[in-house]
């Protein structure tokens, strides 16, 4: 009889153990989906705030390189004395900072305008603004950029900057151009 009972309270407490077991599993298995998806989220909002951090610094890159070539564009005039082809020390550090930039960016490609003022005939002013932006040319080169990147035209007379006859338009007509 005594076998029995011990029989019959084992029979009552094993269920109430298997209870406890699985309720405490069912538990620490919740436990570990709620740890596994914390992890994935904070993960993913890591990997989001990379991939924002990079998105600035390229934004940052890209405004730095668009205010490079707008300093370059602001300063790609270089002038010329009367009959002369041959650039001067006082624009070197322009044509430097071109060759700088077009060294950088090898895909980039830019068109050096020759000019000249009106005195001489047309024939002349077409060769001189030539020599002009040949000259600008074999400096950039001479720095380092490619010759593929660098491409000549003239317009001589054609296109002046001022159009008056005085000393100071002439002046400002004698140029070579770097266009971008």
């Amino acid at each position: 009889m005594r076998l029995n009972k011990t029989f019959k309270n084992i029979a009552i407490a094993l269920p109430l153990l298997a209870l406890a077991a699985c309720s405490s599993n069912d538990t620490s298995d919740e436990q570990t989906t709620v740890d596994t998806n914390t992890e994935v989220a904070q993960q993913q909002a890591a990997e989001e705030a990379v991939k924002v951090q990079a998105a600035k610094k390229a934004a940052e890159i890209k405004e730095l390189k668009r205010q490079e070539i707008a300093k370059l564009r602001s300063e790609h005039i270089i002038y010329f004395g009367f009959d002369v082809s041959n650039v001067t020390e006082e624009f070197s550090s322009i044509l430097d900072a071109h060759a700088t930039y077009l060294n950088a960016n090898s895909n980039v490609k830019v068109l050096i305008e020759g000019h000249a003022d009106e005195r001489g005939t047309p024939e002349y002013n077409i060769a001189l603004g030539e020599r002009r932006a040949k000259a600008v040319v074999t400096y950039l080169e001479n720095m380092g950029v490619a010759a593929n990147q660098l491409k000549v035209v003239s317009y001589g007379e054609e296109k002046p900057m001022v159009k008056d006859r005085s000393e100071d338009a002439f002046s400002k007509n004698r140029r070579a151009v770097i266009v971008y």
